[in-house]
């Protein structure tokens, strides 16, 4: 199949975003080959196409946002995502962030609260051909029917870490390695970006870093809304 001159303009734009990562700290190759490897600009309205490879967050609607690409890469690179990892994703948002990791060989499960996002996407993650199983719901409660999970990502700002996610993470044992949550914790000025290692079944078997700080849309628990 010939490529069309605007796909060659998208391929080379996505390597020099990957390029641009690389040079901020993104270490994981497969992490940027996965970003190199996502059409992002079908994840974006028309409008915003021109600017779909910037490394800036952009607007889908209902107040959401795709996220910049740095911070895909970066919850990426902390989730350390293995073939054939269960990962919930909590905010589907435009589908980027499951897109990217079904190119790693994840099992994807997504949770998005606005359903009328959450039917576009899906949509488009099919018409792709990346398989995700989504949901419309409340991802602070998680998604308990696939639990346990290798690694949860939270694409939404919380103010604490629910409790939910924690129980539902896989916990280190003789055959597994600890699941891990990656998740932005703060205020709505900002958040830290959290990493917890479930490292066993005890309620004190978590190990916890913190990394640098971010700003994404609010994490909603419906039951405090």
């Amino acid at each position: 199949m010939v490529e069309s001159r605007d796909e060659r303009k998208f391929r080379r734009q996505r390597q020099q975003l990957v390029d641009q990562l690389r040079q901020r700290g993104i270490a994981d190759e497969r992490v940027l080959q996965a970003i190199n490897a996502v059409p992002r600009h079908l994840f974006v309205e028309d409008a915003m196409q021109p600017r779909a490879y910037a490394d800036e967050a952009l607007p889908i609607g209902l107040n959401q946002t795709i996220s910049q690409p740095f911070t895909v890469a970066y919850q990426s690179e902390l989730l350390e995502v293995r073939e054939h990892d269960r990962i919930l994703e909590v905010g589907t948002g435009s589908g980027y962030q499951a897109a990217v990791l079904c190119e790693l060989g994840a099992r994807v499960f997504s949770i998005e609260r606005h359903e009328p996002l959450l039917q576009r996407t899906r949509a488009l993650l099919d018409q792709l051909g990346y398989r995700v199983t989504t949901k419309h719901g409340d991802g602070t409660k998680g998604w308990p029917s696939f639990a346990p999970y290798d690694g949860i990502v939270v694409t939404a700002g919380a103010t604490e870490i629910p409790d939910a996610l924690i129980e539902q993470l896989r916990a280190a044992d003789d055959t597994h390695r600890a699941g891990r949550l990656v998740i932005p914790v703060g205020s709505s000025g900002g958040q830290t970006m959290t990493l917890i290692r479930k490292t066993g079944t005890g309620p004190h078997d978590l190990e916890r870093e913190e990394f640098h700080s971010f700003r994404f849309v609010p994490l909603v628990d419906e039951d405090k809304a």
